[in-house]
């Protein structure tokens, strides 16, 4: 299998997008001509019968997942926080949502208590336990709805859901006992251990492995249970580690997929080594010292300074802690002697490249869904020039 794509940042021209806007704070850029290149690889992956679901999370921007779906094209998101779930029910009515975690039932009453959702199921909640079902029925009830639900299956990763095939009886039992309250959607079983497995495994030999455990659920359901079967229940799945593993063979008929298309630092794995890293985050340089100086051992550290090369500028930035890794310019380090600031992150940098204040630094987010949140509008980029602006999604 390929190794995944170690690209550099477009550095230069990214510069001279920042400078033309006249930004001087830490902000991210999202190289369009990549995405658009990742779109295409994702597109090529999806075989017939399987449909995308954009995981929200993973880009918490409704200005840039609407530039994807329009791409894509996708109709279908997960979502994973309650007044994100309000935000998108009020400005994207018309995409299919279903909720990527387990909620508790009071955010489910909160969203309906938002007088801006129109009647009908909203979003199709996810089920882990019997428990949390009665839940949602006492609450249908009181809401006079009927709720949407989608059943956790627990296919290998033994984060919750439900365990068994046979554990499923009881809860399709109560859905066909109160057909006016509850409607089954389907289920959704998440494989993303399989991109970790140890050396005795392969990811390939666990996503089969998760696949059969997901087809003894649907054959469960299918032969037990009847009346509540239908032939338009969706079977989510997967995600962006493991959506290139699941072909046409696979029982997902609905694949979700986010990160891969901005392809953070964590997700430089084999599975996705078509796509290219399309996430920037560019922070200004606040001071330079050609020398290094540490506090209480002065003398030494610029000795060190003079002796080792690679260590002959310090450079403090706007801000740090960042969840990311530095990628430009080559050598910039972390010293880890001093230790991390969140306000001017100090740093070591080899005699050449020279940098100066103002001049940019770029990482790489090790996360999308974390960095995207902390650094205001995310940038458009085409070539040397910003061309959109993405608000991230409030709350």
């Amino acid at each position: 299998m390929p190794t995944p794509r170690q690209d550099a940042p477009p550095c230069q021209r990214l510069s001279q997008a920042l400078d033309a806007e006249g930004m001087g704070e830490p902000t991210l850029v999202v190289d369009l001509d990549a995405l658009e290149r990742n779109i295409d690889a994702l597109r090529q992956l999806i075989p017939p019968g399987q449909s995308l679901r954009l995981v929200q999370k993973s880009i918490p921007s409704l200005p840039l997942l609407c530039f994807i779906i329009e791409r894509l094209p996708c109709q279908r998101l997960m979502v994973f926080h309650r007044p994100w779930l309000n935000h998108y029910a009020h400005h994207a009515p018309d995409l299919d949502l279903l909720l990527g975690k387990p909620m508790p039932v009071a955010a489910a009453r909160a969203y309906y208590r938002d007088a801006g959702i129109a009647a009908g199921t909203g979003p199709h909640w996810l089920i882990d336990t019997p428990e949390r079902l009665r839940q949602y029925l006492d609450l249908a009830l009181d809401l006079k709805r009927r709720l949407s639900l989608c059943l956790e299956i627990d296919v290998g990763l033994h984060r919750g859901g439900v365990s068994s095939p046979d554990a499923l009886d009881p809860m399709l039992d109560l859905i066909r006992q109160h057909p006016q309250a509850l409607r089954w959607w389907g289920f959704m079983g998440y494989d993303a251990h399989a991109a970790k497995a140890p050396w005795w495994s392969s990811p390939s030999r666990a996503v089969r492995q998760s696949q059969a455990r997901y087809r003894a659920f649907i054959d469960h359901a299918q032969t037990r249970h009847p009346d509540v079967w239908r032939d338009d229940l969706i079977f989510n799945g997967a995600g962006s580690p493991t959506v290139a593993l699941h072909d046409a063979t696979s029982p997902l008929n609905d694949v979700a997929v986010g990160s891969a298309l901005l392809k953070p630092a964590d997700f430089d794995v084999p599975t996705l080594a078509a796509f290219t890293p399309a996430l920037w985050l560019a922070v200004p340089v606040l001071k330079v010292s050609p020398q290094l100086e540490v506090p209480f051992v002065a003398p030494l550290s610029r000795w060190l300074g003079r002796h080792l090369s690679a260590r002959a500028q310090s450079v403090y930035l706007y801000g740090g802690r960042f969840m990311a890794q530095p990628v430009w310019p080559r050598g910039l380090r972390e010293l880890s002697i001093v230790g991390r600031s969140s306000n001017q992150q100090l740093m070591t940098l080899p005699a050449t490249p020279a940098l100066r204040p103002d001049d940019w630094t770029f990482w790489r987010p090790t996360q999308s869904e974390q960095a995207l949140l902390h650094h205001g509008d995310v940038l458009g980029v085409r070539g040397d020039r910003v061309v959109a602006r993405f608000a991230v999604d409030p709350g």
